[in-house]
Formats: C-alpha cells, sequence, structure tokens
C-alpha cells in the first residue's frame, strides 16, 4: 500500500525535529563493506554506525578516566 500524504508529512515532521544528518565520505570499496557487516549483524546501516560511534566514544571516555584516575 502507497504511503498517504499525511504519512509523508508526519515523517517529515519527525526528522525535521528530531534527527541531524552527519555526510561522511569513505575510500571506495569500503561503503559496501560496512553495509554487508551491518547486514550480517541484524542492523540497519545507520544503526551499525551509531552503534560504532557510541562504543567507540564510551571507549575513549574509559580510557581517559583511567588516565586521569591511575
Amino acid at each position: 500500500m502507497p504511503t498517504s500524504k499525511a504519512q509523508l508529512r508526519a515523517n517529515k515532521k519527525y526528522q525535521e525535529e528530531k534527527l541531524e544528518e552527519i555526510k561522511f565520505r569513505v575510500p571506495k570499496g569500503k561503503k559496501v563493506i560496512i553495509q554487508e557487516h551491518a547486514k550480517r549483524q541484524g542492523e540497519s546501516t545507520n544503526a551499525f554506525i551509531l552503534r560504532a560511534v557510541d562504543e567507540t566514544i564510551q571507549l575513549d571516555e574509559n580510557k581517559n578516566n583511567d588516565i586521569q584516575h591511575p
């Protein structure tokens, strides 16, 4: 069933109010590697990238806390 105009408007409003975009570039061939990995994990590419960023931030914060508190 096609998406209604009302649903399209609601989706657009939600995206404008709740989401931001970051565009990043990867070397040729890396995009498909990322997409395939995400798929193997049962995630969308976006969900995988968000998880990777969140986990890296947490690791960095833990590392920095370890340095500050020997």
